[in-house]
């Protein structure tokens, strides 16, 4: 196979609750993960040596700081490929905004190494090295709907979530993920989500379940720095949203709606009130 063109799909988290700090820096986490209909568009093509990536979108790194460059690499050294890949990013997932649009680009990119050079490494070979570029880039290999702990890398996948219109919007702000966890440490006595209880309302089918027990620890930090997250959640409510949440570390926050014309009108307001800089009308996936 000389060329190789595959879509990265974004997530959201249904749940993110924090259970602890770990001596290495990183935390132990409890999180629904869910993926949704919004994705980047990544070609592929062999080349003699080398590794040459290219992107459309411009704050972008193109070098080894890029986590797609990292998963080439890692292909490279841990298969013995000689030869290189040059690699066009079509980037359409929100950057730096809690929808690990990293973590999915180097999934994906592990996934067609695999692929381009008929490496025939399984899905949990390629969990185990993807966990070495970030802890959301297991699950972005294997999408869908997944309970995932430890620091992310451990995980159950979950029944398809029911469906629904999912509103998602991300305001003109980036978020330091690392800000945000550091100044949760910092804080005591907020709220834990009920994550048992979602896995049950998904196993049971039950939207309203799911939306009854949306929750994100790490809003804590984040809306307190930015406190449009809230603004934004506010409307979403206020437009017919079951539920509404940040994901992630944020800023991206998201509305789940049951009724289809509810969603398109809470579109085009959120939109025409220039709340955030970019919002989409998608679905899970």
């Amino acid at each position: 196979m000389k060329e190789l063109q595959l879509r990265a799909y974004a997530k959201i988290n249904l749940g993110l609750d924090v259970i602890r700090r770990l001596e290495n820096g990183y935390h132990e986490v409890k999180m629904i993960m869910q993926t949704v209909g919004i994705y980047d568009e990544l070609t592929f093509e062999r080349i003699p040596s080398g590794i040459v990536l290219t992107t459309n979108h411009g704050e972008l790194p193109l070098d080894e700081n890029n986590l797609i460059y990292k998963a080439v690499r890692l292909m490279q050294e841990n298969y013995g490929v000689t030869e290189g890949v040059k690699v066009h990013l079509q980037k359409n997932i929100p950057v730096a905004a809690g929808m690990a649009g990293g973590s999915t680009d180097a999934a994906v990119t592990l996934k067609a190494m695999n692929a381009l050079f008929d490496l025939q490494a399984s899905e949990e070979d390629l969990r185990r090295l993807g966990v070495k570029i970030g802890a959301d880039v297991p699950y972005c290999i294997m999408g869908g709907t997944a309970l995932a702990e430890g620091i992310g890398e451990k995980l159950t996948a979950l029944p398809k979530a029911p469906d629904c219109y999912l509103l998602v919007a991300k305001p003109d702000i980036n978020v330091s993920t690392k800000y945000v966890y550091e100044h949760l440490d910092a804080k005591e006595g907020y709220d834990h989500p009920d994550i048992d209880g979602m896995v049950e309302a998904i196993k049971a089918g039950s939207l309203k379940g799911i939306t009854d027990r949306l929750g994100n620890v790490l809003e804590n930090v984040t809306i307190e720095a930015h406190p449009i997250i809230a603004t934004i959640k506010e409307r979403m409510l206020a437009l017919g949203a079951d539920n509404s949440l940040m994901s992630g570390s944020g800023p991206t926050v998201f509305g789940i709606f049951t009724d289809k014309d509810k969603a398109e009108k809470a579109y085009g307001q959120i939109k025409e009130e220039q709340l955030a800089g970019q919002v989409f009308l998608t679905q899970f996936v």
